[in-house]
């Protein structure tokens, strides 16, 4: 589906599946669970979910004669940080707007985990005092004018490269790598788990799995808190993909499922019930997760499990995303283990 469009490699190929036995085994051994490592994607700063998303836009930035990679999130932000990765790659400058997401205090929050490697790696970084949005933010129109004041070129990139007009088309090739491991394996997944927040890693795999009739055993699992606003723009970005890549089918309201029941108490804060998950798996598998992301998807997803929200059978594919890093920022909450 996505032949037409140009690609820079950036990941070091296909991401591996694993069978994940003794969370299985965990979780009552009803459904059987497989991870698919986007987490070990690249080797640009740790990888992640936005470096195949960067794999479309970055064709894109080249053909502008743009200098600077403009981009934003909070100050634990992992695509700020692949973004930075990127930039550098490219031997491009880096300008990232940090905002105030997340409401956590910590000795060293703007010190370790993403923000340290983006600094490493020679982003301009600015901190703005705003609250978390997904949307559009003026913070980070006006860099890009601050960018131009001073004679760069800037590159625009949205938060989670999301509503940028090739955001989705990483996770339509996400779709298509899964049909052609699972023809290589002989199975086929019932179900794909995937954190939701600014929207494009889920929609692009809705449209990518829309192709073969599996657009609503996608699985969203929403880490925003702001539901409402993460559905309308999921739904917006899977439109325009699909129009983009010429699915040649509407996307329906019902093609997106996305449950609200985990991203409590608040983004970016991890409850009692994400740290267990984020432990069970750890302890399970050796696998971890993070406590704004992949920890509260990994909560839904066991207790999906637990409820018998997956027929007995059911092969379940997790989209691990990547965002270990921001752990260390967190570093009190699991002095202990």
């Amino acid at each position: 589906m996505l032949e037409k469009f140009e690609r820079y490699p950036l990941m070091f190929g296909p991401t591996p599946i694993e069978r994940l036995g003794r969370l299985s085994e965990a979780l009552g051994g009803e459904v059987e669970i497989f991870a698919k490592r986007d987490d070990c994607n690249s080797g640009l700063a740790f990888g992640g979910n936005k470096i195949r998303k960067l794999e479309y836009i970055v064709p894109d930035a080249i053909a502008s004669n743009a200098d600077t990679l403009v981009t934003i999130g909070g100050v634990q932000s992992n695509h700020t940080r692949q973004v930075a990765a990127v930039a550098a790659k490219l031997g491009m400058k880096c300008r990232l707007v940090q905002e105030s997401w997340v409401p956590f205090e910590d000795a060293v929050y703007d010190r370790v985990g993403n923000i340290l490697m983006s600094r490493v790696m020679g982003a301009e970084i600015e901190f703005v005092d705003e609250g978390f949005d997904i949307g559009i933010r003026e913070s980070w129109e006006r860099a890009l004018e601050d960018v131009k004041a001073k004679g760069g070129k800037p590159y625009p990139i949205p938060a989670g490269a999301s509503v940028h007009p090739l955001g989705g088309l990483g996770y339509v090739g996400f779709a298509e790598e899964v049909r052609a491991q699972e023809a290589e394996m002989g199975i086929r997944f019932d179900y794909v788990i995937v954190c939701t927040v600014t929207g494009s890693t889920h929609a692009g795999m809705l449209v990518g799995f829309a192709k073969d009739g599996r657009a609503r055993n996608v699985i969203g699992i929403d880490a925003s808190a702001t539901p409402a606003q993460t559905h309308a723009q999921v739904l917006d970005i899977a439109r325009s993909t699909a129009d983009l890549i010429g699915l040649g089918r509407p996307i329906a309201d019902d093609d997106l499922v996305l449950i609200e029941d985990y991203a409590y108490p608040a983004y970016g804060i991890p409850s009692a019930e994400t740290n267990d998950a984020i432990r069970l798996c750890a302890r399970t598998e050796g696998m971890m997760t993070d406590p704004v992301y992949e920890g509260k998807s990994m909560q839904g997803l066991i207790d999906l499990a637990r409820k018998g929200f997956f027929p007995a059978g059911s092969k379940v594919l997790y989209a691990h995303l990547g965002g270990v890093p921001a752990i260390n920022a967190y570093s009190y909450v699991y002095r202990n283990g």
